[in-house]
């Protein structure tokens, strides 16, 4: 199974901030989305991901200065990608290799989507519970 698959079940283009924007209204976007990452762009490329834990730690050592400051200064760059033809167990080999939970999805350089760890492990949940739910019913037909 592919990223694409999990792109598929997800509605809407990506959210998606740029360079110059200031944290405060990337801590917004952030807070009335529910989400945990942006993704950073730059003449419609992307170049960083802006993270709640890069928030956190600027917070730590500049204090509330970090919110009028630019997305940019704030981010993790280069920001780690995939494409949707990736596995979904390679895509989660590598976020856990890297420490990340977030993961831009693209196409040539534009972004099409965005993938979490958590949307990674429930869609493999799912595929094992459908796997075990396919041998208990060749079991029990045996």
């Amino acid at each position: 199974m592919t990223i694409a698959a999990i792109l598929s079940g997800k509605e809407g283009r990506p959210l998606s901030v740029e360079c110059d924007t200031l944290v405060r209204e990337a801590v917004t976007l952030l807070a009335e989305h529910k989400i945990g990452a942006l993704p950073v762009i730059r003449a419609g490329k992307v170049v960083g991901i802006m993270s709640e834990r890069d928030v956190i730690y600027c917070l730590a050592s500049d204090g509330a200065a970090v919110l009028e400051m630019k997305v940019e200064q704030v981010m993790t760059a280069p920001a780690i990608t995939v494409t949707s033809d990736v596995q979904v167990l390679a895509a989660l080999s590598q976020m856990s290799r890297k420490r990340i939970r977030h993961l831009p999805v693209v196409e040539g350089e534009e972004l099409i989507g965005i993938v979490s760890i958590g949307d990674l492990v429930a869609h493999r949940i799912a595929r094992i519970e459908q796997e075990a739910e396919a041998m208990r019913a060749y079991i029990q037909s045996a």
